[in-house]
């Protein structure tokens, strides 16, 4: 057998050796109701072939995006992936490399970091950016985090445009940190005064653009009031693509950029692995959460790269480290890296252009349609709809007819009953004409 399970007389002994009576004990710090209780609805003991069997059954109830017309968005986008990206990334000494302990000796992973961090501090018009975090979300706390060690505060003001599962990492850091926090109105249209809520305590304002629901936002003079009260301004990009076309963050004023890297280069991947981008002002670079890869030179004068300004093995400093996060997305980041690479300047101006080309036509069809109303003054490839009736049962509905038609914004803020009708709908270079003739057609037939 490839497989021995454990004995009753071996917990007994690994659980005495821990002073647990109970191997619930074990679990004593997670709240009862995030806890299973009973057996999965799975057999207890199958076969191999019959165990293959029942997952391909299980996994071919799925909808792959690109089966369909797919509009979903919300913080990860369906983008083409060109064929060289997986190729090159499946070569061994990328796919089996782990950022290495001895670092100088991975001359190669080094250098793409270095190139990594240089095309993140471009496309987000700062100056430093590190090596990567886990994705978007958690970058999103590690600013937050950053901004109370540079300004020594520790109320952060968080935009109600920002997207919920960042504003809910944010909330669980703080949990534990003590950092405290101050939210604006989950609702579109820019109603939030966030002006209002900075004072001498504030660490920092974090902000989304374009925001969660869309809508583009030139943050200017929201950079000018924090600067003058002493805050931070941290700017959140969900879609990495829109910085083709869209003023980059650093050019509003911002001092921490935290973004999601998996448009480029990084598929769906039913929600991961994805990309943190991090970038900031090369004053606060020594509060910089990750690994920052260096330029250097040898003793022979040859260029070669370094680990440099981070810990690397942050955890061991506790409470002192700038991160617990103490590694870093390297195989996202190479595809990121290598995707930017085929586009080019030039490459990802175009991609943006084709990406918001398509979702004006579509903005302008399904707006036209009776009952249905644009909710946004502007946008770069995702706008927010109002129907006339909830949208999750129509998102419902137009499943059934094969269509994936956005994000009911329900799904994710299910206690604000105001927001129900609304549709969160994203439209990349990936839809086509006819995806969007079938969407158009199967809203009016659900909305009758």
């Amino acid at each position: 057998m490839r497989y021995l399970p454990l004995t009753d007389a071996d917990r007994r002994e690994m659980l005495a050796a821990v002073g647990a009576a109970t191997i619930d004990d074990l679990f004593a710090d997670v709240p009862a109701a995030a806890r299973r209780q009973g057996r999965l609805d799975l057999p207890l003991a199958m076969g191999e072939m019959e165990v293959e069997r029942r997952l391909g059954a299980m996994a071919a109830k799925n909808v792959s995006a690109g089966s369909v017309p797919f509009f979903l968005g919300a913080g990860a986008y369906r983008h083409h992936v060109p064929a060289a990206v997986d190729h090159l990334i499946q070569r061994g000494e990328f796919l089996t490399s782990y950022t290495p302990y001895q670092p100088e000796l991975a001359q190669g992973t080094l250098q793409y970091l270095f190139e990594f961090q240089t095309q993140v501090a471009l496309l987000t018009g700062m100056e430093v950016a590190n090596a990567s975090l886990y994705d978007g979300a958690t970058a999103c706390a590690e600013a937050v985090a950053m901004a109370g060690r540079v300004t020594r505060r520790n109320k952060a003001v968080l935009s109600g445009g920002l997207h919920p599962h960042y504003r809910a990492v944010c909330e669980t850091y703080a949990r534990f940190s003590g950092e405290r926090l101050v939210a604006g109105n989950p609702a579109p249209g820019g109603g939030e005064h966030l002006a209002d809520l900075i004072d001498s305590e504030t660490s920092c304002v974090v902000v989304q653009n374009p925001d969660f629901y869309g809508e583009l936002r030139d943050y200017r003079p929201l950079a000018e009031l924090c600067h003058r009260a002493g805050a931070l301004l941290v700017v959140v990009v969900t879609e990495i693509v829109s910085l083709g076309a869209v003023c980059p963050p650093g050019e509003m004023g911002a001092d921490i950029v935290a973004a999601e890297g998996q448009s480029l280069g990084n598929a769906l991947n039913f929600g991961g692995p994805y990309l943190g981008l991090f970038a900031t002002r090369e004053k606060f670079v020594r509060q910089m959460p990750g690994r920052v890869v260096g330029e250097t030179v040898d003793v022979a004068g040859k260029r070669g790269w370094v680990l440099t300004l981070s810990t690397r093995e942050q955890h061991i400093r506790r409470e002192k480290a700038t991160s617990n996060i103490c590694t870093n997305s390297g195989l996202c980041t190479l595809a990121f890296t290598i995707h930017l690479s085929l586009l080019g300047e030039a490459g990802l101006v175009r991609l943006a252009q084709l990406n918001h080309a398509n979702t004006v036509i579509l903005a302008e069809l399904l707006s036209a349609i009776p009952g249905v109303a644009l909710v946004n003054d502007s946008f770069f490839n995702e706008f927010t709809l109002r129907l006339p009736r909830p949208a999750a049962a129509v998102v419902e509905a137009l499943a059934r007819r094969g269509i994936l038609g956005g994000v009911p914004i329900s799904r994710l803020y299910p206690e604000k009953a105001e927001l129900a009708d609304l549709l969160l709908v994203a439209a990349t270079e990936t839809v086509t004409r006819d995806d969007m003739g079938r969407f158009e057609a199967g809203l009016r037939e659900v909305l009758l």
